[in-house]
């Protein structure tokens, strides 16, 4: 029932926000009835359809040629409802003042017109003894015969008497029609103008936001590189070093060449180990199979080690904890190995508890010797108090992607104790990987993915 209710509310969020950007960049800047607006109109239902049918193919089933017909575009479209959204609300801001500056310049412009029309008042606002006398018509010339001259005599004569009597009289005018200031209420034309700029503005700004996060994602990670003190790691073990890799997100959209592009990336480090903590696909081995076989490819002195992350088990933990061992890996299924000067354990994701198989502490690191610098691989960073209570030195962590889109780095922060980075809690240290690929759009904004090799310190050295 609640998951019915959330999921009632999400939907008539994204209507409300689709109507919204319909209206900024369809409705106010498109006439009625014209092309771009029948476009803009089929482009409104369509695109919102094609990523409600991105989100669900996979979990209904669909094959998967279909899930990656509806990947690209509805993933993506996603990404840039986001920051078209976002550049509009910004443009808001910036609309009226706009309007506002365009009114006054109208009218500054209007009242320039109105005072050049009128002509040059200095020159015509004189009295009458400033104008040469004419010569008036006496009154014998006025009279004609006949009842219309008579008639045109006396409205000749009535008017020169008029003017003998009043001899400063202004001449009349006509009333000045410009003069009032006009209303700063936006002129059609003039609100059409800036609707158009601004909708231009916000277009190109979350357009482009867009464009360059997907070039990052399908550029690859970056490595990092941070040293990690252990007290009780011994000096022969001084500088070992361990890649750490989390989130590749294998499915369909990164598929076989972007598993090929981070292998690459890890082995040109050189590792001593390398570390995959989780969501490592985002479906079935029959489908992504082939996808993650360059993982066969690894190098590292002491192997290649895995652990399941919330991902797996919407795509068939067993199937791939099977795979990965087939292709090298090592699964560390609520387990540990002794490593040259340190123990290094895992555990399941949380998310396996829904099948029995949740992460499990007291068997990964319940008889150990504590003596021993301990490193815990476990997806999720929430897990980090049953690191300290079980006395871990160092965990390692994913499922963040570092908020993956600004600003969800925000909204990451209230679900997890360290989104990204380097962090202590009390004995033990937290690192938390960004992530090597992307889940839903392919896109990263404020977070770039990343490989981060780890060199382990000894306090002895």
């Amino acid at each position: 029932m609640v998951f019915a209710l959330v999921g009632l509310v999400v939907l008539a969020l994204l209507g409300a926000v689709h109507r919204y950007v319909w209206r900024r960049f369809v409705g106010d800047t498109t006439a009625p009835g014209s092309r771009l607006r029948r476009a803009g109109t089929v482009a409104a239902f369509v695109l919102p359809l094609l990523s409600v049918g991105a989100m669900t193919s996979g979990r209904v089933g669909a094959p998967f040629w279909l899930q990656q017909v509806l990947a690209w575009p509805g993933f993506l479209w996603l990404a840039c409802l986001l920051y078209l959204t976002l550049a509009l609300l910004v443009g808001e801001v910036v609309r009226p003042v706009l309007l506002r500056v365009l009114a006054r310049r109208d009218a500054a412009r209007t009242g320039a017109e109105s005072g050049t029309a009128s002509g040059t008042p200095a020159e015509t606002s004189g009295t009458p003894t400033d104008v040469p006398d004419e010569p008036r018509p006496r009154t014998e010339e006025l009279v004609t015969s006949g009842p219309a001259g008579v008639s045109a005599s006396s409205e000749a004569v009535a008017r020169t008497a008029s003017e003998a009597s009043d001899p400063v009289a202004e001449p009349e005018t006509e009333p000045a029609a410009s003069t009032s200031a006009p209303a700063l209420a936006p002129h059609p034309s003039r609100r059409l103008f800036v609707s158009r700029v601004v909708g231009g503005a916000a277009a190109a700004a979350g357009l482009a936001t867009v464009g360059y996060g997907t070039y990052g994602v399908l550029r690859g990670p970056s490595v990092q590189r941070i040293t990690v003190p252990l007290a009780k790691l011994p000096r022969a073990a001084h500088g070992f070093r361990i890649a750490v890799v989390s989130d590749i997100h294998i499915g369909p959209i990164l598929g076989r060449a972007h598993t090929r592009r981070i292998v690459d990336t890890i082995n040109a480090t050189s590792p001593d180990l390398v570390a995959v903590v989780g969501d490592l696909v985002d479906g079935s081995v029959a489908d992504l199979g082939s996808a993650a076989e360059p993982l066969a490819a690894l190098r590292a002195r002491h192997g290649s080690y895995f652990v399941t992350g919330n991902h797996e088990y919407f795509s068939g933990a067993e199937q791939w904890i099977d795979h990965v061992r087939e292709l090298g890996l090592v699964p560390l299924e609520n387990a540990r190995v002794e490593i040259e000067g340190f123990d290094l354990a895992g555990v399941n994701d949380i998310a396996g508890e829904t099948e029995g198989q949740g992460p499990d502490f007291g068997r990964a690191l319940g008889d150990r010797d504590r003596g021993r610098a301990a490193v815990l691989m476990a997806h999720q960073p929430v897990v980090i108090h049953d690191a300290v209570e079980h006395g871990v030195d160092l965990q390692l962590s994913g499922h963040t992607h570092g908020g993956q889109l600004w600003p969800g780095n925000y909204l990451a922060e209230l679900a997890n104790p360290t989104v990204a980075g380097l962090e202590r809690y009390g004995d033990t240290q937290l690192f938390v990987s960004r992530g090597a690929g992307a889940w839903g759009p392919p896109v990263r904004v404020g977070a770039p993915s990343d490989i981060t090799v780890v060199e382990l310190a000894s306090r002895q050295a």
